[in-house]
């Protein structure tokens, strides 16, 4: 069986031969991340520019280089002037087929899985034109007007992932939007099935339509959207932050929802001087806690600042750990 077999296996909810890793689509792993070039390109590049939208995006040296718009540089002061502020993408000069030819070309199909990024994140899309303080008051003040975006980018989301979808004929569609906070969600869950939810899911239905399977990538506290994921057709989750009741959650809903993570590096394992049997530990409960029955892929590790040679340390201890149990938990347990 294949790393890419034995991935969609645990995605289908049966159980695996091996603990799956789940590795964010990094290369090296069972998962290959491909995006519409428009849609992605300056957020996957090293250096600072803005994206099709107007928001310009910055590298944080201490997040290992990883993008994130820039602070206090909002493009969007009222939600009421939006349509004069978010124009729509020219797309008539996008070679979407070549660049699928491209992206797949690299990718070794028989052995690693491809994951599509829907590029449908619309919550954290909104706050980065508005701020989280200026976008929270606009989605309680005028909701009416925030819909109106949604849809507007929605819309023009669901036209290029209509023509990109058949040309990367991808395993997995991927929706990704941090809706959450470490304690909890940023809105109700009233406010994402009204404001956010629909635009979600008509993306997402694209894949699950076609026979994809779909993955949802959510950080903080948001367990309370899992039976919206399940009704939209996602199956996995990541990175299943451990602020969620992630024993009750395995418990209530099996296989049915996988579970990529419940990794918990704070506290003891964030210490400058923590032991490499103490992290391996970490993984090995992580493990135990978690893989029975199937229903879960290991994911975990540490982030540091670029050249930080004790992440690099840990992270190695990590995958050390994994490969020592994790590939042959289900063969021994």
């Amino acid at each position: 069986m294949t790393e890419k077999e034995n991935y969609l296996r645990a995605l289908a909810g049966e159980k695996p031969e091996w603990i799956p890793r789940f590795t964010f689509g990094m290369p090296g792993g069972p998962t290959a991340m491909v995006s519409p070039l428009i849609l992605s390109y300056q957020r996957m590049s090293p250096t600072e520019g803005k994206d099709i939208w107007g928001v310009n995006y910055v590298p944080v040296e201490e997040a290992g280089g990883a993008k994130i718009p820039e602070p206090d540089n909002f493009i969007l002061k009222d939600i009421r002037q939006w349509r004069d502020v978010i124009k729509a993408p020219d797309l008539s000069n996008c070679d979407f087929e070549g660049d699928a030819i491209k992206d797949l070309e690299k990718i070794d199909r028989e052995n690693v899985a491809v994951v599509y990024d829907l590029n449908a994140s619309f919550f954290q899309l909104f706050v980065s034109f508005m701020g989280f303080s200026e976008g929270l008051c606009a989605m309680f003040e005028e909701p009416d007007e925030v819909k109106a975006l949604m849809e507007f980018l929605c819309d023009i989301t669901v036209e290029i992932n209509k023509k990109c979808i058949p040309l990367y004929k991808p395993d997995i569609v991927s929706l990704v939007d941090d809706t959450a906070t470490w304690k909890s969600p940023f809105i109700s869950v009233d406010m994402y099935r009204d404001i956010i939810k629909p635009y979600h899911k008509r993306n997402v239905e694209l894949g699950v339509e076609i026979g994809c399977y779909a993955d949802v990538h959510n950080c903080g506290r948001c367990e309370d959207l899992i039976d919206d994921w399940l009704e939209m057709g996602i199956s996995a989750w990541n990175p299943a932050q451990t602020s969620n009741d992630l024993v009750g959650i395995k418990k209530k809903y099996g296989n049915k929802m996988v579970l990529c993570g419940c990794w918990d590096s704070q506290g003891r394992l964030n210490d400058p001087d923590v032991t490499e049997e103490e992290v391996k530990q970490a993984v090995y409960k992580t493990i135990d806690t978690f893989a029975p029955g199937g229903g879960y892929m290991f994911s975990g590790g540490f982030l540091g600042a670029v050249g930080d040679e004790l992440s690099v340390r840990k992270n190695k201890w990590v995958s050390e750990a994994y490969e020592a149990y994790g590939r042959s938990y289900y063969a021994n347990h």
